[in-house]
């Protein structure tokens, strides 16, 4: 069974960092790609940052330039390290890993961000 299983949220105060974490575990033969999503109270949820097996990477222009996302492959697990943190980047975080078959795609269980003012 294939899991997703993130950490590093918490409370911060505007300006401060975080780094996020999210380890995929069980059988896994090939990844497409793998990132994080994010959804505000009342809001839809939004795409944060992107990064493929080969190491593109997309972005949300909201967080461009305060936002890194890098991967380790052996381990299976992505991270996103989060600068200049903004209290508009409060929301529930979501990890996304993106498989080439059904059932395409598999969602960690969201790990909570909020930046104080």
């Amino acid at each position: 069974q294939v899991q997703l299983v993130e950490s590093g949220g918490g409370l911060v105060q505007a300006g401060g960092s975080l780094r996020l974490s999210c380890a995929a575990s069980g059988i896994i033969f090939s990844i497409r790609s793998m990132g994080w999503y994010r959804q505000a109270p009342g809001k839809q949820r939004e795409l944060v940052a992107t990064i493929t097996y080969d190491g593109s990477t997309n972005y949300a222009d909201s967080v461009k330039g305060r936002f890194t996302i890098s991967r380790d492959n052996a381990k299976k697990t992505v991270y996103l390290q989060m600068n200049s943190l903004k209290p508009d980047d409060t929301a529930i975080y979501n990890c996304n890993m993106r498989i080439p078959v059904s059932p395409y795609d598999y969602w960690g269980q969201g790990t909570q961000v909020t930046v104080s003012s």
